[in-house]
């Protein structure tokens, strides 16, 4: 059995053919992946598409490595679709994954990303493009900016309830004691006990959630952050205290005063 995420699938079938980049971003783990190259290709299929209409990139996998590279992977998609009226689906999984290379003409100039590889793959009239990406280089704003205008972006979060208790089912309340307890991360679905439960979760916030912050801000003192979020998550539902912050902070021997915790909130208003 399989939980239909018909939500986000009807989302992705509405956008079928508008001219626009479709980027599906979310949580790392929370069901991308499986959206986009399993319940989205199925439909296709089901809708008399030929496989060999939807050209697929896993850019995380060492057969795709090459294409990391973003003038190689368009240099292949162009093989495929050009000089033909036959339309072609493109799905490139962990998108943010591709390298940044120099531009062969002029290389002192800024560098090739994949933006520009999507930007230029955009205009090919056959080709309707879907891609995946998360962490910190697929941040909403980015997409925004680079992609000037020209993307859709479909939001994937964890298993609402209804999804989750689809596929659990039995009683209700203590389903629903579970799932406000873990959270509706897909995989948690796989976990059998408490134990291998929590040990995921810890897992996947240290080494994926925290880790991307701290690449993202280049942030050097780790301990820091954590102590910060420790603080902030144990008052959840409360008001934010700067001078709390402020001691978390003072703790790990890094003094710190009120105005500069304070200053990010100023800024941002």
């Amino acid at each position: 059995m399989e939980i239909q995420r018909n939500l986000y699938l009807q989302k992705l079938i509405a956008c079928q053919h508008d001219g626009q980049i479709k980027v599906i971003t979310g949580l790392r783990r929370c069901g991308k992946s499986f959206l986009l190259f399993h319940l989205f290709k199925n439909y296709l299929l089901e809708s008399g598409i030929d496989n060999q209409q939807i050209i697929t990139f896993e850019l995380d996998q060492m057969k795709d490595i090459q294409y990391r590279n973003p003038i190689e992977l368009s240099k292949k998609i162009h093989s495929i679709v050009d000089n033909t009226t036959q339309q072609y689906y493109l799905f490139i999984d962990e998108v943010q994954m591709s390298d940044e290379v120099n531009n062969p003409y002029n290389p002192k100039v800024k560098k090739i990303s994949f933006y520009d590889m999507l930007n230029d793959l955009k205009e090919l009239s056959n080709l309707d493009i879907y891609v995946t990406g998360s962490n910190s280089k697929m941040l909403s704003n980015d997409i925004l900016t680079e992609f000037r205008g020209r993307s859709d972006e479909i939001k994937i979060h964890p298993f609402s309830f209804s999804e989750y208790y689809s596929f659990v089912g039995g009683d209700k309340e203590e389903a629903f004691d579970n799932y406000s307890f873990y959270g509706g991360m897909p995989f948690l679905l796989t976990k059998q006990d408490e134990t291998s439960k929590i040990e995921y979760l810890e897992n996947l916030f240290k080494e994926v959630y925290i880790r991307d912050i701290v690449e993202r801000k280049h942030i050097e003192r780790e301990d820091i952050l954590s102590s910060i979020i420790d603080l902030l998550c144990s008052s959840v539902g409360s008001l934010t205290n700067p001078s709390k912050i402020t001691k978390a902070i003072n703790s790990k021997q890094q003094r710190s005063g009120k105005d500069i915790v304070y200053l990010p909130t100023i800024n941002k208003y």
